[in-house]
């Protein structure tokens, strides 16, 4: 599980006792089977790409070092293909269907982790430099561009009008992604953020993709618009769910287990869920908390501050009732999620997979 430590130190689950157990050996097996099937095709997808820009890609997958070198890093949990793959079979045909999918939106996802870390200022990510901080700005965007582009090629190549179809879906899902990227930087200069608005910006940069991911398997095996917009359905409470965990993490994370600075939301001035409903609680803490966090945004020293006071601030959030409200929003989603599947005619080992991913996302095994 990813750790998260509370404000005396201690180590605390993400969301409380008593959410279902996960099987992890079955979660653990999905996760490589959509990992195993999705990267040589992602890999073959990333070599169409021009000098310097295959070698930078393969360095933000993971494959290389920063020497060039081949390494086995991290290249993430592989959710969405998993889910893709997964997608593919609720339609009732062979998850090697869902590749192409897989592989488009693992695409999408990247060329959005690219440009965020560079829009954000992350240095770190999965354990090493982002990639702008190694190869530059400019070959994060362009490198960004390309993986976006290349999605979009891996569907279309296809030729059917499947294919057409679920373009069509990711192409929907990519500017609700951007748009919800535009949504979170503007929200970082803003003094108050409704839940309402915060909700609607992580639907937008999280929901949407993961909401395609578990939809495009199906489409490309010939689903009708009714079950892949239920299938979205799932995918769009989950991706909820699992940024609402991220928002936790964001704040009470381990840096050993997340790859990121200590109160790393908070250095960004990020206006995560935990902020906004501190905020919106009311009481002495939430009136604090608002007071620090407005002089905050006119601070011109703010990247000086101490531990200490960023340790500060996460405390008056978790006072105020933010984290708590976090925690059961997380579960809120994933409850809404697990009941849009009841709507999918599917194999009971396909749900039951699709249910024990939710699972994962919320309480976020490793």
């Amino acid at each position: 599980m990813s750790v998260i430590t509370g404000t005396r130190g201690e180590t605390v689950p993400t969301v409380p006792p008593g959410h279902p157990a996960v099987d992890t050996a079955d979660v653990s097996a999905l996760l490589e089977r959509g990992r195993t099937l999705s990267t040589p095709v992602l890999r073959a997808a990333v070599d169409r790409l021009a000098p310097p820009m295959d070698t930078v890609a393969a360095y933000h997958f993971g494959w290389i070092d920063a020497q060039g070198n081949p390494t086995a890093g991290d290249s993430g949990k592989a959710v969405r293909p998993a889910l893709a793959l997964l997608s593919a079979e609720a339609a009732g045909v062979a998850p090697e269907v869902g590749v192409p999918g897989a592989v488009a939106v693992e695409l999408v996802h990247n060329f959005s982790l690219l440009h965020d870390d560079l829009m954000d200022g992350d240095e770190q990510r999965r354990h090493r430099d982002t990639v702008w901080k190694v190869h530059g700005p400019a070959q994060a965007i362009l490198v960004g561009d390309a993986l976006f582009a290349l999605a979009n090629e891996i569907l279309l190549e296809l030729g059917t009008v499947e294919a057409g179809r679920a373009t069509r879906r990711l192409t929907t899902a990519s500017r609700k992604l951007i748009d919800g990227q535009a949504q979170d930087i503007s929200y970082e200069h803003r003094e108050r953020v409704t839940v309402e608005e915060c909700l609607e910006m992580e639907g937008n940069k999280t929901g949407a993709l993961l909401a395609c991911a578990v939809s495009i398997g199906a489409v490309l095996g010939g689903a009708d618009d009714r079950t892949a917009d239920k299938l979205e359905e799932y995918g769009y409470h989950l991706g909820l769910a699992f940024q609402a965990v991220d928002d936790l993490l964001g704040i009470w994370g381990d840096p050993e287990a997340t790859g990121k600075q200590t109160w790393s939301d908070l250095r960004q001035r990020k206006k995560s869920l935990p902020v906004v409903a501190a905020l919106a609680a009311g009481g002495p803490a939430s009136e604090r908390l608002g007071e620090l966090l407005a002089a905050d945004a006119k601070s011109n020293d703010f990247d000086s501050f101490s531990e200490e006071e960023f340790a500060t601030r996460a405390a008056l959030i978790e006072e105020a009732g933010g984290r708590e409200w976090t925690s059961q929003e997380a579960r809120r989603q994933h409850t809404i999620a697990i009941e849009a599947l009841d709507e999918v005619d599917m194999p009971a080992r396909v749900r039951a997979q699709l249910v024990a991913l939710a699972d994962f996302v919320v309480v976020r095994k490793r």
